[in-house]
Order: structure tokens, then C-alpha cells, then sequence
């Protein structure tokens, strides 16, 4: 009888670890970056998503590196990348940011992990996903427009130049919403799209901005940058370069690239939001809804943000208009 007794409690054990197992891999979400955990986007989604995500999840993350790293090595990150989600097994991942999207979403389109891709500016279509039942996900869309005409309510503007590295979201940015056109105009002003992908030419057309005639420059992506020995030149260093360098009133469309000895603000990106409202279709995904159910969507439209050290810099006092939307930082 003690034999039979002890081997029921030892089948019972067996079962509460194996349930406890399956629990903990249930609980567990892997975070595919397209980046680096360092770069203020990527650190500013996770943040978002971890605050969004209730219950207590695990979480683990991989990052691609793609904005420090040559392209000859992405199919190299994606495989590794690749190889960590079979290695954690989560029962959801996130894909942040197109390099993510498009090398690891056909193989996630092929499996039954649910996936949320957030940070994504090209259509989802390009990347051979738009019809996998088990992914979903939030688009971004820079405000690249918007932003230009509401900073002609705080300065005279004409003509501006609106620079971006040479990197993948550069790339798409430049294709889906300025449809390949280095000049357009909005209300008035003429604004000049360039990218960029070395560092002394990025210096030199910064420097030689108010010469060209222009009023204003904005500063898009700045993370691919690299010098004539093809090394990658720190993307904080970049921004502060050009915000010290620059002829004219710096603005910019992403929050992090706002504050003291950076741009002055604009209408801009946050990630955070991103993460937040990837977290709430994951959520929905965990609770037993089918992501292919669950519309892709497009991130928030922007807040106004300026740094007051900027502003006191250039002279410039927001009209009520703005200010009574804005949020400032130092």
C-alpha cells in the first residue's frame, strides 16, 4: 500500500512540474528588435509593451542589430534570430520594425505562433505577410507632412530640407509617403528630401544649409551614418554634431531626437506608443482571439514636443496655438 501511495504522489509531482512547464512557456513572449536595445526607439516600444502586457509575463528579446551592422549580415541576424525563437518556444513574439518584418515574417507566416510586428512604415504586403492568419500588428506612419506645416506656425518657413540616413525605414519613408520625390510642397513651403549615407557628406549639407536657402532643416533618421572607412559613426554623435553645426532652426519627427543639444522639437513619434498598442492586440491574441481577426493598425497621430533649452537657443516663443498642446522638456 506505502509503494502505491508513493507512486501517486510521485505521478502527481510529475504532473504539477509538467503543468508548471507549460505554464511558465504560456507566460513566456519573445521581442524580436530590428535594432539595438540601446537605441531610444527600441528602448522606448519594450517599455510600452512591458507596461501593456498584464500578468506576468516572461519576456526575452533578440536584436537584429540592423542599424549598426552592413546589410551583407542581416540574413545572418535573421537566421540567429530565427534559431533563438525555436530555442525559447513563446507562445507570442513581436517583430519590431521593418528588417524584422521582412526577413522573419514569411517563416513566421509558415508556423502557428501568433505574431504582433509594431514600428512597421512599409505595407505589411511587401513583406509576403498580408494574408498570414496568425499575425497582425501596428503600423507607423512619421508625420513628415504635418509636422513640416505646423512648425510654419512657429517659424517663417519656404524652403526646408528634411534629411534621413540611407537606412531600410529611410528608404521606405522616402517611397510610401513622399512617393520618391526629392521636392514637394506643403502649404507654401518647399521641402527637399535627402538621404544620406555618409558622414562627410551628411556634414557637409548640413553645414552648407543656409547657403542652399534653406529655413529650416529636419532631421529624420541619423543611425546608418558612416565615415569614408565604411565605419559606423555613433547616431548620438550624429545628432549632436548637427545640432551644433547646423545654420538654421533644427526640428525633428521622433521624440528622441528632441532635447538640449539636439533638435528643437516638432510633431513627433513616440515609441512607447507603439508598445502600448501592440500590447493590447497581444493581449487580445492571449485571450483567445485569432490574430488574423484583429485589424492591423496605425500608431498615434503624434504629440507636439519641444526642449525649452532649444527654444530659449533660437529665440523662438510658441504661440498659444501650440503651447497650450505641447509638452516641453529641458
Amino acid at each position: 500500500m506505502k509503494i502505491i501511495i508513493n507512486s501517486i504522489l510521485l505521478t502527481l509531482c510529475t504532473l504539477f512540474m509538467l503543468s508548471g512547464t507549460a505554464s511558465a512557456q504560456s507566460k513566456s513572449v519573445l521581442i524580436i528588435e530590428s535594432y539595438h536595445s540601446e537605441y531610444p526607439w527600441d528602448s522606448s516600444y519594450i517599455e510600452g509593451i512591458k507596461e501593456g502586457m498584464k500578468g506576468g509575463y516572461q519576456f526575452f528579446t533578440f536584436q537584429m542589430d540592423t542599424k549598426r551592422t552592413a546589410k551583407s549580415e542581416f540574413d545572418k541576424s535573421a537566421q540567429k534570430a530565427w534559431d533563438f525563437y525555436l530555442q525559447t518556444k513563446p507562445s507570442l513574439v513581436f517583430l519590431g520594425d521593418d528588417n524584422a518584418l521582412k526577413y522573419l515574417g514569411p517563416k513566421f507566416a509558415a508556423v502557428d505562433t501568433p505574431v504582433v510586428f509594431l514600428g512597421i512604415n512599409n505595407n505589411p504586403r511587401a513583406y509576403n505577410v498580408g494574408s498570414a492568419a496568425n499575425i497582425t500588428g501596428v503600423l507607423e506612419r512619421p508625420l513628415l507632412k504635418r509636422s513640416i506645416i505646423e512648425m510654419k506656425k512657429i517659424v517663417a518657413l519656404k524652403k526646408v530640407l528634411v534629411l534621413f540616413d540611407s537606412g531600410t525605414t529611410s528608404k521606405v519613408t522616402f517611397d510610401e509617403i513622399l512617393k520618391g520625390k526629392e521636392k514637394i510642397k506643403l502649404s507654401g513651403i518647399e521641402a527637399h528630401m535627402k538621404l544620406v549615407g555618409s558622414w562627410e557628406v551628411w556634414q557637409e549639407t548640413v553645414k552648407s544649409a543656409k547657403d542652399k536657402g534653406y529655413d529650416a532643416v529636419f532631421i529624420g533618421l541619423y543611425h546608418t551614418i558612416v565615415n569614408k572607412d565604411n565605419q559606423h559613426i555613433a547616431a548620438d554623435k550624429v545628432l549632436r554634431w548637427t545640432s551644433k553645426n547646423t545654420p538654421v532652426p533644427p526640428f525633428a519627427f521622433w521624440d528622441f531626437a528632441v532635447g538640449p543639444e539636439k533638435a528643437i522639437g516638432g510633431l513627433t513619434l513616440f515609441g512607447k506608443t507603439q508598445g502600448l498598442l501592440a500590447a493590447e492586440m497581444a493581449t487580445q491574441i492571449l485571450s483567445g482571439t485569432q490574430a488574423g481577426e484583429i485589424k492591423v493598425r496605425i500608431g498615434e497621430k503624434g504629440k507636439l514636443l519641444f526642449s525649452k533649452t532649444q527654444l530659449q537657443k533660437y529665440n523662438i516663443e510658441l504661440p498659444k496655438s501650440i503651447a497650450s498642446k505641447a509638452t516641453l522638456m529641458e
